[in-house]
């Protein structure tokens, strides 16, 4: 993709996350919120259950401020990451805080949790999250995750759900994860892989298939040699079929299902 597309992409996915930025979660009723992909029906989503399905646990369900959790999301990085107390976490894409503040927890007060995201909207949400949470050790910046505000070698632990695959210089995001981290960090993230080669359809419709986590997503073999060349080692790229259950509802009808999965992806900087 030339530099003018990559600008349309995100300017499109900045506006498609501005927009729920801006709903009132007790006022949402789009059809598909974990894809966010496409308009809405008349009957309200249960974001407590759209993330019970995606692999989080009562426990960490009621336990994030009202309005962090958007339903947003293809799996559940916190259950990969191993977070242990006193490390430094970066989320790319942290939305309205909903992983950053259970990293939270995780790391404890001698930790601290950074989220980077590039919609104003959703950092003024999640900041406003943390101060009505009392989140002390978590700090939200506007950024784009292909140029991450953060130093080098300062983070031990990066995490994020379903937002690579939004990016269209997927090389530079993770060239600008191993620069962030410190030697011995690690990658723990939960995205979209393609299985199957995407239809002409689904692979050129920006407005709903690539704001909503499906045109944009990799092969499984290019995220390994994307993450590879970034310098990455002990890399792990593993589909999750079961996923295929909530991702029919993403956009439905469409058969989205028969091309991606959400996978579990990891990498080591030595």
């Amino acid at each position: 993709m030339n530099q003018v597309s990559n600008d349309q992409i995100r300017q499109n996915v900045r506006s498609r996350y501005k927009e729920i930025a801006l709903q009132p979660v007790e006022d949402s009723s789009c059809c598909v919120p974990t894809s966010t992909s496409s308009g809405c029906c008349n009957s309200p989503v249960d974001y407590t259950d759209v993330s019970a399905k995606l692999g989080y646990s009562s426990e960490e369900l009621t336990t994030v401020p009202d309005g962090a959790n958007l339903g947003l999301g293809c799996g559940n990085p916190q259950a990969i990451a191993e977070l242990q107390p006193g490390e430094v976490v970066l989320d790319l894409g942290s939305g309205g805080g909903f992983d950053c503040f259970l990293a939270s927890r995780q790391v404890g007060e001698a930790g601290r949790v950074i989220g980077v995201d590039m919609t104003p909207e959703m950092v003024s949400r999640a900041r406003a999250n943390a101060t009505k949470g009392g989140f002390m050790n978590t700090d939200f910046r506007l950024g784009e995750i292909e140029h991450l505000p953060v130093a080098d070698q300062t983070v031990d632990v990066i995490i994020s759900n379903c937002v690579i695959n939004l990016s269209p210089s997927k090389q530079q995001v993770f060239d600008e994860a191993f620069r962030v981290l410190r030697s011995g960090g690690r990658l723990a993230i939960s995205d979209i892989v393609t299985t199957a080669e995407l239809p002409a359809e689904i692979k050129n419709d920006l407005d709903v298939m690539y704001s909503g986590c499906i045109s944009g997503a990799s092969s499984v073999d290019e995220v390994k040699a994307m993450l590879t060349q970034s310098g990455f080692t002990d890399v792990v790229v593993e589909p999750k079929d079961e996923s295929k259950t909530f991702i029919k509802d993403w956009v439905p009808g469409a058969n989205v299902e028969n091309y991606i999965v959400s996978a579990v992806i990891k990498g080591m900087k030595p």
